[in-house]
């Protein structure tokens, strides 16, 4: 018979899952965890003082804490242009276009932003969708980087055209980021510069009288208090935590699925274990979650085929401390976090962050880290393909011999036949959207391959690859892949 796959019961606030995905969006730009909430907070005052209905408010609250949610669908494409995809997202975020390198060989540089915009907006307005947010916040995320004077990407809209929500997080981001690096008054000087620029100037003015008070009260607001000023009606309701692990995973295609396989198998394994619901539930959201700080390091290091340098390998070992940093937060989300944080320890002491060992690893915190394992040898990689079952589980027992995992927990993975447990579609009306064809291309494109790499892996012509990725993107209401990907893996096509 054939084993139930175990998913998560119990859904989580929008508000914690949105806090997460702008904790993603922090690291994916370089800035501190708390950027996006503090930005939201400005924008929310600005909105305010500006006279936006109650609606515009929350649109703006909303947007300026996922605005960031598509940096990690384009941070291939970004790094291709630009190198170092973080680091010049810091450069872009703090006004320093010297820093980035490409500036002066790139004749048009609108054309190269483009696409880049264009998937970062349409994939941060897809969340706002699939979280159920409302049609302004969706907009405002969809027209995210648009500027007053028509600079802006991906519509080049200009004037009236650019949402007024659009320009009040566009303001506050900058009163956030360039007061915290060049001090008030040389932030509200560069903010007055950018008037009816990057913003209508009489916007620039109300933030320019204003943001001085904002940004010391700011300082004295507690973690609690900044939650409880953002949390809008919409953000009140509830929802599956899936979508993080989602955009989490697009920052590398060949990881596609990764993080809700981690969570289901580590979900199920740790079920053969123990009989604790709640337990199971918090191993299911830490698989979610696991890949949280991998945000934080460029895509250049992650596909690095050779082998590591130092410098690379201490980055790295960075990833689970990024991800124990969310384990502050109040509630279940929290709580999965910090187990989470766990998912490259080992019981020898010889895993990271911490080197924790023996006692100080739960059961919970042993699945899930044979699980991570488990799973990613039994997945492809750029640098080698997936191993096969019986090899993946000799290699988990030598970790056990050798003191690395746990027995009991690698027993509970590999014994009885057990494999990697993929979620399958929770939505019957979903479930024949695509012809069969059409779905071995999505999975093809969304793990990365070009046209031609879909077309030779399937035995198809390069133009009938073509033809049915048109085809997938008009079902599924997109432009991009990475949009279509995640959409695909929020309704269980993937």
């Amino acid at each position: 018979m054939k084993e139930k796959i175990y998913r998560g019961r119990h859904p989580l606030r929008v508000f914690d899952v949105v806090k997460a995905l702008a904790f993603v969006g922090d690291l994916s730009m370089g800035q501190p965890t708390n950027h996006s909430l503090r930005t939201a907070w400005l924008a929310v005052r600005l909105a305010h003082v500006a006279e936006l209905d109650a609606a515009a408010q929350a649109a703006v609250c909303e947007a300026a804490l996922l605005r960031w949610s598509g940096c990690t669908a384009n941070a291939g494409d970004f790094s291709d242009v630009f190198g170092d995809d973080i680091a010049v997202r810091v450069a872009m975020l703090e006004g320093r276009p010297e820093a980035i390198r490409p500036v002066a060989d790139v004749a048009n540089m609108g054309v190269v932003l483009r696409p880049l915009a264009q998937i970062h907006c349409e994939v941060s307005a897809e969340v706002g969708r699939l979280l159920a947010l409302s049609s302004a916040t969706e907009t405002t995320l969809r027209h995210i980087l648009e500027a007053w004077d028509g600079s802006g990407q991906p519509a080049q809209l200009a004037g009236d055209a650019v949402p007024a929500t659009v320009s009040v997080v566009s303001v506050a981001g900058d009163i956030e980021v360039l007061g915290r690096t060049y001090g008030t008054e040389q932030a509200l000087a560069r903010i007055r510069e950018r008037g009816d620029k990057r913003y209508p100037a009489s916007l620039a003015a109300l933030a320019a009288r204003h943001a001085a008070d904002w940004l010391a009260e700011l300082e004295g607001s507690s973690p609690a208090t900044l939650d409880m000023a953002l949390s809008t009606p919409r953000m009140a309701l509830t929802t599956p935590a899936d979508l993080i692990a989602d955009v989490i995973d697009l920052k590398l295609p060949w990881m596609t699925g990764f993080s809700r396989a981690v969570a289901a198998t580590a979900a199920q394994a740790f079920g053969r274990l123990s009989s604790d619901k709640a337990a199971q539930e918090r191993v299911y959201h830490a698989g979610l979650l696991h890949g949280l700080g991998r945000a934080s390091v460029p895509i250049q290091i992650w596909n690095m085929t050779t082998h590591l340098p130092a410098s690379a390998w201490e980055t790295l070992r960075l990833v689970p401390y990024w991800t124990s940093r969310a384990g502050q937060w109040a509630g279940p989300l929290g709580e999965a976090a910090t187990l989470a944080s766990f998912a490259y320890e080992r019981i020898d002491g010889s895993g990271y962050f911490r080197g924790a060992r023996d006692r100080s690893l739960s059961t919970e915190a042993r699945v899930l880290a044979a699980s991570v394992a488990w799973v990613a040898m039994r997945s492809p990689r750029p640098w080698r393909a997936a191993m096969p079952a019986d090899a993946a589980a000799q290699q988990l027992r030598e970790d056990v011999r050798a003191g690395r995992l746990c027995g009991e927990a690698v027993d509970a993975l590999v014994s009885g036949g057990a494999g990697i447990a993929r979620p399958a579609a929770d939505r019957t009306e979903t479930r024949h959207l695509l012809s069969p064809r059409e779905s071995d291309v999505l999975r093809a494109i969304s793990r990365g391959a070009t046209n031609k790499e879909a077309a030779r892996e399937l035995n198809l012509s390069p133009s009938t690859v073509a033809t049915h990725v048109e085809s997938v993107f008009r079902k599924l209401g997109c432009t991009t892949r990475a949009a279509a990907t995640l959409k695909a893996s929020a309704i269980g096509l993937l």
